[in-house]
Protein backbone atom coordinates (compact mmCIF):
# COMPACT_ATOMS: atom_id res chain seq x y z
CA UNK A 1 0.00 0.00 0.00
CA UNK A 2 2.87 2.16 0.96
CA UNK A 3 4.41 1.89 -2.68
CA UNK A 4 1.50 3.07 -4.47
CA UNK A 5 0.55 5.97 -1.72
CA UNK A 6 3.69 7.83 -2.14
CA UNK A 7 3.37 7.84 -6.25
CA UNK A 8 0.09 9.14 -6.12
CA UNK A 9 0.61 11.67 -3.44
CA UNK A 10 3.34 13.19 -5.43
CA UNK A 11 1.44 13.40 -8.76
CA UNK A 12 -1.37 15.24 -6.75
CA UNK A 13 0.92 17.95 -5.45
CA UNK A 14 2.25 18.69 -8.29
CA UNK A 15 -0.77 18.83 -10.17
CA UNK A 16 -2.08 21.19 -7.77
CA UNK A 17 0.37 23.54 -8.03
CA UNK A 18 0.59 23.59 -12.07
CA UNK A 19 -3.21 24.23 -11.58
CA UNK A 20 -2.33 27.22 -9.16
CA UNK A 21 0.39 28.58 -11.75
CA UNK A 22 -2.25 28.78 -14.50
CA UNK A 23 -4.30 30.75 -12.69
CA UNK A 24 -2.27 33.62 -11.52
CA UNK A 25 -0.88 36.08 -13.76
CA UNK A 26 1.05 36.17 -16.72
CA UNK A 27 3.82 38.17 -17.80
CA UNK A 28 4.02 39.28 -21.26
CA UNK A 29 7.14 41.15 -22.97
CA UNK A 30 7.35 43.02 -25.98
CA UNK A 31 6.84 46.41 -27.93
CA UNK A 32 3.81 48.15 -28.44
CA UNK A 33 2.49 48.38 -32.16
CA UNK A 34 -0.80 49.93 -31.64
CA UNK A 35 -2.61 52.01 -28.86
CA UNK A 36 -6.39 51.83 -29.15
CA UNK A 37 -7.62 54.94 -26.27
CA UNK A 38 -11.27 54.40 -27.42
CA UNK A 39 -11.20 50.61 -26.87
CA UNK A 40 -8.36 50.81 -23.57
CA UNK A 41 -6.35 48.24 -25.56
CA UNK A 42 -2.84 47.83 -26.47
CA UNK A 43 -1.57 45.80 -29.46
CA UNK A 44 2.31 44.36 -29.11
CA UNK A 45 4.30 43.85 -31.90
CA UNK A 46 4.05 40.02 -32.04
CA UNK A 47 0.12 40.73 -32.20
CA UNK A 48 -1.34 39.71 -28.84
CA UNK A 49 -3.85 42.38 -27.53
CA UNK A 50 -4.27 43.44 -24.02
CA UNK A 51 -7.57 45.39 -22.20
CA UNK A 52 -6.98 48.40 -19.62
CA UNK A 53 -8.39 48.77 -16.74
CA UNK A 54 -10.52 52.03 -16.56
CA UNK A 55 -7.73 53.85 -14.25
CA UNK A 56 -4.96 53.11 -16.29
CA UNK A 57 -3.23 56.40 -17.37
CA UNK A 58 -2.66 55.38 -20.95
CA UNK A 59 -1.03 58.90 -21.99
CA UNK A 60 2.25 57.14 -20.17
CA UNK A 61 2.57 54.80 -23.22
CA UNK A 62 4.49 55.23 -26.58
CA UNK A 63 3.76 53.40 -29.57
CA UNK A 64 7.20 51.63 -30.24
CA UNK A 65 7.91 51.67 -26.67
CA UNK A 66 8.97 47.89 -25.01
CA UNK A 67 7.00 47.10 -22.14
CA UNK A 68 6.22 44.27 -19.78
CA UNK A 69 2.57 43.53 -19.52
CA UNK A 70 1.21 41.55 -16.33
CA UNK A 71 -2.17 40.19 -17.60
CA UNK A 72 -4.86 37.30 -16.56
CA UNK A 73 -7.09 35.67 -19.21
CA UNK A 74 -10.79 36.24 -18.42
CA UNK A 75 -12.88 34.56 -20.64
CA UNK A 76 -11.42 36.09 -24.33
CA UNK A 77 -9.81 39.13 -23.27
CA UNK A 78 -6.65 39.16 -22.00
CA UNK A 79 -7.20 41.98 -19.01
CA UNK A 80 -3.70 43.76 -18.00
CA UNK A 81 -2.95 44.48 -14.76
CA UNK A 82 0.02 45.96 -15.26
CA UNK A 83 2.43 47.78 -17.83
CA UNK A 84 5.59 49.26 -17.19
CA UNK A 85 8.60 50.23 -19.52
CA UNK A 86 11.09 47.59 -19.85
CA UNK A 87 14.98 48.81 -20.05
CA UNK A 88 17.17 48.77 -22.90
Amino acid sequence: MRSFLLPVVTVLALGSASLAMAAGATTTTGTIKTIDTAHRVITLADGSTYRLKKTFDMTTLKTGEKVSVSWELKGKVNKAMAVTPVQG
